[in-house]
């Protein structure tokens, strides 16, 4: 489930910890943005031990790393890849060369460290929106598509405006397109107006039309809103129950086969994790 997807400053031991309570799909700690230049060692310590109580999590847990750019992301992948991690996000990813930079050293780290992890990238400027598709469909690990819309509007020099979105609608409509050719999904950008209700609601059923699975958040009073939103649709839970039919003797019992050919495509245990989460999602609201 990509419905909400909260991210927790890498430097707060206090927040990181809070994180344990939080119903978000996918709790993820930040390396990147909300973490001053002189503080991105202790919060690479932070999340490593973390992660080494990764049980004590029970949504998804990702990481965010710094760019590929910026230096810092070999240390990071390093720093985050803990047995137990789920996944990572790569923010100001632009290309396709880019991208299989990034997933060498991602599948060079998940050698020396015996796990593996999805990656996420991030559209976060002018080049990547232009190669958004190219990027997803660059490596299987790669699961989704972020939208960082306030970076693309600083590359664009464009100034946000919360009433009109034109200066970033064709960015943001073009992404869940090129994710969905891909076979991968798109999360929406953050509200920044965390006491605004309305308006997260109001910009989460616009990011929904647009084919959006979920969006990012920065507050836990963000979470409910955007679930109802992003509300799994009749399709999905039909799916969910299908892959539960099919998988249910395997992964309850260990019994049957562990993957199974489900309406022309594979399922298996990842599948049916999802397919659990899906139908949890629906009870809930």
């Amino acid at each position: 489930m990509f419905r909400s997807l909260i991210f927790v400053p890498g430097n707060s031991a206090r927040f990181v910890e809070k994180a344990k309570t939080l119903h978000a799909d996918i709790v993820c700690f930040d390396l990147e943005d909300s973490v001053p230049a002189t503080e991105k060692l202790s919060a690479r310590k932070i999340i490593a031990e973390t992660l080494s109580r990764r049980q004590e999590y029970s949504a998804q847990v990702y990481v965010r790393t710094n760019s590929l750019e910026s230096g810092l992301l070999l240390e990071d992948l390093r720093a985050a890849a803990r047995k137990g991690i789920d996944g990572i996000v790569v923010p100001k990813v632009s290309d396709a060369n880019e991208t299989l930079e990034i997933i060498k050293q991602v599948a060079m780290v998940e050698a020396e460290k015996r796990i593996e992890m999805t990656v996420m990238p991030s559209i976060e400027t002018a080049k990547g929106v232009i190669n958004a598709y190219n990027i997803a469909n660059t490596d299987d690990r790669i699961n989704a598509l972020i939208f960082g819309v306030f970076d693309f509007l600083y590359d664009m020099r464009l100034d946000y405006d919360e009433r009109d979105a034109s200066g970033y609608s064709y960015a943001r409509a073009k992404i869940p397109v090129d994710a969905r050719a891909a076979g991968v999904d798109a999360i929406d950008a953050i509200w920044q107006k965390i006491d605004d209700v309305k308006g997260l609601v109001n910009d989460a059923t616009i990011a929904k039309r647009l084919g959006y699975s979920g969006k990012c958040i920065i507050h836990p009073g963000q979470i409910a809103p955007v679930h109802k939103v992003f509300h799994p649709t009749k399709s999905e839970i039909e799916w969910a129950r299908k892959v539960v039919v099919a998988l249910g003797e395997a992964m309850e019992k260990g019994s049957g086969k562990g993957a199974v050919r489900l309406d022309g495509r594979m399922v298996d245990a990842v599948h049916y994790k999802q397919a659990k989460a899906i139908l949890e999602a629906a009870k809930e609201d």
